[in-house]
C-alpha cells in the first residue's frame, strides 16, 4: 500500500484522527491537558488529517483544536463540519445557506484559522434542497473560507445531485467490518466521481478493538447506550464474533483493532479511516495498522465473519436513522 492517500488534493497519512471523543460521545470530555497531549502526540507521530465538527461538544472540540494546533497549522489537513449545532440549548439540523455561512464564520474563529481545508455538510437537512446547501458551501469556497466540500451520511443519489453543483471531495460515512452499508451504492458513486470515502467509527465504536468490558456500565452520556447493537441481548450475540477476530489477529501478529483497520485500508486507496481515541497508547496502536498486510483470502474471511446476517442489531435507532440519507440493507 502507498504511504499516503489523497484527500481533497492533500497527501495525508492513510489513517487520520477523529477528534469527537475528546469532547463528547463516549462519556465525559477529556481534560484539557489530556486533549493537548493526544493532539500533539498525533501530530508528532505523523497524523496529517484531523477531523472535528461544530457539533462535537457544541463548539468545544473546535476550540480545543484551535488552541492546541493553530501554531502548527501548516503541518496538517483540517476538516470540520457544519449543518448540526446547538441553538437555545438544543441540537438542531439546519442546512439553510444563511445558517451555513454563519456557522462557518463561528468555526473559523474557534479553530483560529483563515481557512478550513475540508468542510462537510454534517447531515443533509431534508427540508432544504441539497443543491441549495451545497451552493452555499460553494460560495464559501469561492470566498476562500474553505478549500473543499464534503458530505456526511448521504446516499449515492444525493451525492450525485450535490456533485452536479460543485465537486464533492469526500463523503464521510460509517464504514467498518460490521457496518458496510456504503458498499451498497455510495462507495461506487464515490469512485465514479473521484470522491474519497472517509470512514468514521472504523473500529465499530470500540467493539472491533476487542470489545467493551461491560456495556451495562457505559457512562450515562455514552451514545452507545442508545444504539441497537450495544443493547444487552444484541451485544451478547455480537460477542461471539470477537474470538475468530482475535484468532486472526494473532495469526497476523497484530491486535484485533489493527486487523479491523487493515481490512478497511485494503478496501481501496480512496478509503481513509479516522478512528478516534483519548489515549496515546490506543493512537499508536491504531496507526500501526498501516503496516499490516492482508492477502485476499484473509480479507474474504473477515468479510464472511462479519456478514450482515451475523451482526445483531442496526447501527442506529429509528430517530437517528431518520436523520441520515444512507442506503440500508434489507431487514434480516
Amino acid at each position: 500500500m502507498k504511504t499516503t492517500r489523497t484527500l481533497a488534493g492533500f497527501d495525508v497519512f492513510p489513517i487520520g484522527l477523529g477528534c469527537m471523543s475528546l469532547s463528547h460521545g463516549y462519556g465525559p470530555a477529556a481534560s484539557p491537558d489530556a486533549a493537548e497531549a493526544l493532539l500533539l502526540g498525533a501530530l508528532d507521530r505523523g497524523v496529517t488529517l484531523f477531523d472535528t465538527a461544530a457539533l462535537y461538544g457544541f463548539g468545544h472540540n473546535e476550540e480545543i483544536l484551535g488552541r492546541v494546533l493553530a501554531p502548527h497549522r501548516s503541518r496538517f489537513m483540517l476538516a470540520s463540519k457544519c449543518g448540526i449545532f446547538r441553538e437555545d440549548g438544543r441540537r438542531r439540523i439546519d442546512g439553510r445557506p444563511e445558517t451555513l455561512r454563519r456557522t462557518c464564520e463561528d468555526s473559523l474563529r474557534r479553530l483560529r484559522t483563515d481557512v478550513i481545508d475540508l468542510y462537510y455538510l454534517h447531515r443533509w437537512d431534508k427540508s432544504v434542497p441539497i443543491e441549495d446547501s451545497v451552493g452555499a458551501l460553494a460560495d464559501l469556497a469561492r470566498a476562500g473560507k474553505i478549500r473543499a466540500i464534503g458530505l456526511s451520511e448521504v446516499s449515492a443519489d444525493t451525492l450525485r445531485r450535490a456533485h452536479a453543483v460543485h465537486p464533492v471531495a469526500a463523503v464521510q460515512s460509517e464504514y467498518s467490518l460490521w457496518s458496510c452499508e456504503v458498499e451498497i451504492a455510495v462507495l461506487g458513486a464515490c469512485r465514479e466521481l473521484g470522491t474519497a470515502l472517509v470512514a468514521f467509527s472504523p473500529l465499530g465504536r470500540a467493539f472491533l478493538a476487542d470489545g467493551l468490558p461491560d456495556v451495562a456500565r457505559l457512562h450515562d452520556t455514552d451514545l452507545r447506550r442508545r444504539m441497537p447493537r450495544f443493547q444487552p441481548e444484541a451485544y451478547a450475540r455480537n460477542l461471539a464474533l470477537l474470538e475468530p477476530l482475535r484468532r486472526m489477529a494473532r495469526d497476523h501478529g497484530c491486535t484485533p483493532g489493527q486487523l479491523a483497520l487493515a481490512w478497511l485500508l485494503h478496501q481501496g486507496e480512496d478509503v481513509i479511516p479516522i478512528p478516534g481515541t483519548t489515549r496515546l497508547a490506543h493512537l499508536e496502536e491504531n496507526l500501526g495498522a498501516a503496516g499490516v498486510r492482508l492477502d485476499a483470502e484473509a480479507r474474504d474471511e473477515l468479510a464472511r465473519l462479519f456478514a450482515r446476517d451475523r451482526v445483531a442489531g442496526e447501527r442506529y435507532g429509528p430517530a437517528t436513522q431518520a436523520e441520515v440519507d444512507t442506503e440500508r440493507f434489507p431487514a434480516s
